[in-house]
């Protein structure tokens, strides 16, 4: 165990100083999917003591191509991409120390996992958890890194509170997701270039090298071999209500009432229950038991198939209803099945 980090610390930027560093650190991920199994793996082989990894999906046979922290196996079960990404990180590294979030972000909890962290990373695929971040970042001056990445091409900046424009600034120009994975489609170099620029400006910040860290917005292509980098401080928006002169961070108020949305590049409608509702893993089986359709039990949410959808209940209420884009009709089929 002494010489697990040994061709680490030969590097001069880094050495025992800064792997001190990297055990006290640590690391927030948001989304555990793409970017956030090599990300995650990334930092704790090398040595990153805490990593809290949120997300609120679940394995399917189409990640395998790229989500390198899964099996076939989870992906059968349906295993929780959280609780399978810790299974395998702490068989590669068991002193660890590992939180996972099984949950949709919002503001609240944003705030409340990130307390105390010392860095954010971004392994989302929407804007809106994206400005959610950059508002918590900068609301507790704690960095995060971007990254982004469709087809063949990918787009990576690390934004530091106080010193960098933030993501709500650089919107304008940021360059366009119009298309995602699920329309598009990815493939895994993308990713990995992705995340492997991600986890490098996540050591350069957390072993003290902040000086190396880089200063201009990535874009690069890899299959049509273009890369392009362009400089952001001139963005910067003295109004903007997030890194602004009087910033308001109007990404963290949790809407009241009950959420309904279509996740992003899915036909999928996700339904968050206000915190008056209580929802239950035995609702969705008595449900399914009533309609008299097929359910399969799991610890973390059973599934079952109505109205010629397949729908997953969480065990805080979550509900996802697949093969929908409609919020609307999604509103209607809720009320339909739990009243």
């Amino acid at each position: 165990m002494d010489n697990r980090y040994s061709r680490q610390t030969l590097f001069k930027p880094i050495g025992n100083a800064g792997q001190a560093l990297l055990k006290d650190a640590h690391v927030v991920i948001i989304g555990c999917g793409a970017l956030g199994s090599p990300i995650s793996e990334t930092l704790v082989r090398a040595g990153v003591g805490k990593l809290t990894i949120a997300d609120r999906d679940y394995v399917e046979l189409s990640n395998l191509q790229r989500q390198q922290l899964f099996t076939e196996q989870d992906a059968l079960e349906g295993t929780p991409k959280v609780v399978a990404a810790a299974r395998r990180l702490k068989e590669i590294r068991s002193d660890c120390e590992i939180h996972t979030v099984l949950d949709h972000i919002d503001g609240p909890l944003l705030e409340e996992v990130a307390d105390g962290a010392d860095l954010i990373m971004d392994a989302t695929d929407n804007f809106e958890t994206r400005l959610l971040m950059n508002d918590v970042a900068w609301k507790k001056g704690i960095p995060w890194i971007y990254g982004a990445c469709v087809g063949s091409s990918g787009t990576v900046f690390s934004f530091v509170p106080g010193e960098t424009a933030c993501f709500r600034c650089l919107l304008p120009v940021i360059p366009s997701v119009n298309e995602t994975c699920d329309t598009a489609g990815i493939i895994a170099p993308a990713v990995q270039i992705v995340a492997a620029r991600q986890a490098a400006e996540a050591l350069k910040w957390l072993t003290g090298n902040k000086e190396s860290m880089m200063t201009k917005l990535l874009h690069f292509d890899v299959w049509n071999n273009t890369q392009v980098e362009a400089g952001i401080s001139r963005l910067r928006n003295k109004a903007c209500e997030t890194c602004g002169e009087i910033p308001t961070y109007p990404s963290i108020d949790q809407a009241e009432g009950t959420n309904y949305a279509v996740l992003c590049g899915r036909d999928t409608v996700q339904i968050i229950p206000d915190r008056n509702r209580s929802l239950t893993l035995a609702d969705g089986r008595r449900l399914a038991e009533r309609l008299g359709a097929d359910y399969k039990m799991t610890p973390f949410f059973v599934e079952f198939h109505a109205s010629g959808y397949r729908c997953v209940l969480f065990q805080n209420g979550r509900l996802l209803i697949h093969g929908l884009r409609d919020r609307q009709e999604g509103r209607k089929l809720y009320h339909h099945f739990f009243g």
